[in-house]
């Protein structure tokens, strides 16, 4: 109840129908603005970062700065329409997040943070007019799109993105019987052609990158590969032969890692493309395995 009443007085300062109005329906945001609690946190936010991105902002009733910016994010989350969700923290009702909030190094609010595939990034500290709310989000899911990193679409919509695809199943007998005279090029080129017709399809990314792997890592002497990483450590390109060779030798940890400490330590090109190799890495597993789970928090660590 007290919650309820606090949600309907935030939306009465926003100037918004309150929750039951006239309308007799949702509140302000409709399913796209939700309060969460200590208990709902993990229902409400983890697990829906999982298909959707959530956005948290962490408020009060005494801060001023948190009633300018919670209007402006609950009208863009509106606009939205789904494509990302507001998740509401009342800090003082709720002093397990507002705990948490400070773990992260945070002392004041308003403070929103970006919740993706269950993991959380540090977003905006403090009020700013609409315009820069907007374009800040807009910059956020553009560098998650590049890197990656937003979730995939429910199984529904990929379905449906595919449905005007070419059927795929003679292409796949193709590429699995390339791969066993060992022609690697004519595999490449099989599902390459799948993907053309389906993008999303995930057996064919990961028979691709194993492929791209493989032709790869023939034309590397793997000892002297990491020879000359260990020798070169600010070398990129090295660094990033030595991961591959890793991979192929089941080194998996090695390679992420590798390729995470050549992100930290370069810029500019080189910082480019160590990230986009280990994305590239990625694909060789399944998208829920624990090692690239790992991997990509540490990533996002480094770029944000």
């Amino acid at each position: 109840q007290a919650a309820a009443r606090k949600q309907q007085e935030r939306r009465a300062q926003a100037g918004a129908a309150p929750a039951g109005g006239p309308a007799g329906g949702a509140p302000a945001g409709g399913p796209y603005v939700v309060d969460v609690t200590d208990q709902t946190f993990n229902t409400e936010v983890v697990e829906r970062s999982q298909t959707v991105p959530v956005l948290v902002d962490f408020w009060a009733d005494w801060c001023g700065p948190c009633k300018q910016l919670g209007p402006i994010l609950e009208k863009l989350a509106t606009e939205a329409a789904g494509k990302w969700i507001l998740a509401k923290v009342d800090i003082d009702a709720n002093p397990q997040l507002g705990a948490y909030m400070q773990q992260m190094g945070v002392r004041g609010i308003p403070f929103v943070a970006a919740v993706v595939a269950g993991q959380l990034l540090p977003f905006l500290n403090g009020a700013a007019p609409e315009p820069q709310v907007r374009q800040a989000i807009d910059q956020l899911f553009e560098a998650l799109r590049q890197e990656g990193i937003l979730p995939e679409p429910p199984p529904g919509e990929e379905a449906a993105a595919g449905e005007a695809a070419a059927p795929a199943g003679s292409v796949y007998s193709e590429a699995e019987d390339a791969l066993q005279r060992g022609d690697l090029d004519g595999a490449k080129a099989a599902f390459e052609r799948i993907l053309a017709g389906n993008p999303r399809d995930g057996q064919a990314k990961q028979g691709l990158a194993l492929v791209e792997l493989s032709l790869r890592v023939e034309r590397l002497d793997p000892e002297r590969t990491v020879q000359e990483a260990a020798e070169k450590p600010g070398d990129v390109q090295a660094q990033i032969h030595a991961a591959d060779v890793e991979m192929v030798s089941g080194r998996i940890e090695d390679a992420f890692g590798r390729l995470l400490t050549a992100v930290r330590g370069s810029a500019g090109d080189d910082r480019d493309a160590a990230r986009t190799h280990l994305l590239s890495l990625f694909e060789l597993l399944p998208p829920d395995d624990p090692r690239v789970a790992k991997a990509r928090r540490s990533l996002q660590s480094a770029l944000f």
